[in-house]
């Protein structure tokens, strides 16, 4: 891989609660600049970034971020308005409350209502598993799920929980999803080594907000 084909797999991230339009703006700066995959940033700016970027960037948005315990209702409407305002694909946090409860007709009915929503809107839809809270045979359950729902991606983490992404946790979603559904890793992705090893693990999306130092570092090492 070039420095492209690394950037072509990354969201620039940006979620933290005090982000300001000046620190959104420098995101979407940098993920064209760097031709990033997306610019996951909060739906409140949604609108104004996709106004701003005018069509040469996709605009990536959470919902139902980062708990996942609003009702499917929310996340429904949550979905539709950032799609109104803009968003070219949707991150949404599955009820990890009702998959421990073993409630698999829920999860799998709320993945379906908004993978159809995205797909009746032609954004990309991406399923948060959220996997520091589940064990391995959880993980495996919601990615059996998706593999019979096929949204576009799963993803490992919101990157707000106790832990992000693992390797051996990539390495169980794709086993277990293989070609129908890609996955994408986040949470703790902040230099070259992590985001290589998850691409290896089979990840073919990475959120991270150290893209840049990444990209940099990544572009160093081809010219040694």
């Amino acid at each position: 891989m070039d420095k492209k084909d690394i950037l072509k797999k990354v969201d620039h991230t940006l979620l933290g609660q005090t982000a300001t339009w000046d620190d959104i703006r420098g995101i979407l700066d940098d993920a064209m600049k760097y031709e990033a995959a997306s610019a996951c940033i909060p739906a409140a700016y949604v609108k104004q970034a996709a106004e701003y970027v005018a069509g040469k960037l996709p605009i990536c948005t959470v919902i139902g971020f980062p708990n996942g315990y609003n009702t499917t209702a929310v996340k429904v409407f949550e979905t539709k308005n950032a799609i109104e305002n803009g968003a070219d694909e949707i991150d949404y946090v599955i009820n990890i409350g009702e998959l421990k409860n073993g409630n698999y007709a829920y999860i799998e009915d709320e993945m379906e209502q908004i993978v159809k929503l995205c797909r009746d809107n032609n954004v990309l839809i991406k399923v948060i598993f959220e996997n520091c809270y589940l064990e391995k045979d959880e993980i495996v359950k919601v990615a059996e799920i998706a593999k019979k729902v096929k949204p576009d991606f799963i993803k490992t983490s919101t990157g707000f929980g106790p832990s992000g992404a693992t390797v051996e946790d990539v390495k169980l979603m794709k086993e277990t999803v293989g070609d129908e559904v890609k996955v994408k890793a986040a949470g703790g992705i902040r230099d070259l080594e992590t985001c290589l090893a998850m691409i290896e693990a089979g990840a073919e999306r990475i959120g991270c907000s150290k893209s840049i130092e990444i990209t940099e570092a990544y572009k160093k090492q081809l010219n040694k």
